[in-house]
């Protein structure tokens, strides 16, 4: 079966992120039932939540820049000091996505407060 365009994105986001259905649905705000079905081709994440899911893949490859897939879950979910002590994971629900980017875009500078 020839995987669909979501379904290679959540691939990306599983390999490099080490993230699982639940982790990417709790991201976005959903099911990780509806997770599943949009790796399966039967359905499709509406248009704001695929625009979060492609910016979640476009911050996991960043991350993965740095740090080995654990690594990067972990970082994910752990307060980050310049994020002043929330978790990546909190501002991307919140849609802050940039924020947690521009944070690992200091890490890519070397600039490590």
């Amino acid at each position: 079966m020839e995987m669909n365009a979501i379904a290679r994105k959540l691939e990306v986001i599983e390999k490099k992120g080490a993230m699982r259905s639940v982790d990417v649905a709790n991201l976005l705000g959903t099911r990780p039932e509806t997770v599943s079905r949009w790796n399966q081709g039967k359905a499709f994440p509406r248009p704001e939540t695929q625009k979060t899911l492609l910016e979640l893949e476009y911050l996991i490859e960043q991350l993965a820049d740095f740090y080995e897939p654990q690594e990067a879950r972990l970082w994910l979910f752990a307060r980050q000091k310049r994020l002043g002590g929330v978790t990546p994971a909190e501002l991307i629900q919140e849609g802050k996505i940039d924020e947690v980017l521009a944070v690992i875009d200091q890490l890519r500078d070397g600039v490590y407060l």
